[in-house]
């Protein structure tokens, strides 16, 4: 019998807004996301797919610190910013 099962595997690469490809984040791009990102967003900046951020997260084992609000997680973006070895504040002075 044949595996019927569909991949759940994109047919195309994914894309940023403008459609180009989304390969790199900037500094700026993460420190706009706010105070805090959901887990797909900051599994994508760590280059982990949409399945495997959300099992780490359910294991615990999220390469940073996840918060968990009843069904949904949550990402602090200053951790992110400190996994990625950035400032987490950045002087806006000029100067």
């Amino acid at each position: 019998m044949r595996d019927r099962r569909r991949s759940r595997t994109p047919t195309r690469p994914p894309t940023g807004a403008t459609g180009t490809l989304r390969p790199v984040w900037t500094p700026e791009e993460v420190r706009a996301l706010g105070v805090t990102t959901d887990v797909v967003t900051a599994g994508r900046i760590l280059g982990l797919s949409r399945n495997t951020a959300y099992r780490l997260a359910r294991a615990g084992t999220f390469p940073v610190p996840v918060l968990r609000a009843g069904a949904q997680y949550r990402v602090p973006v200053a951790g992110l910013l400190t996994a990625l070895h950035l400032d987490a504040e950045r002087d806006t002075a000029a100067g």
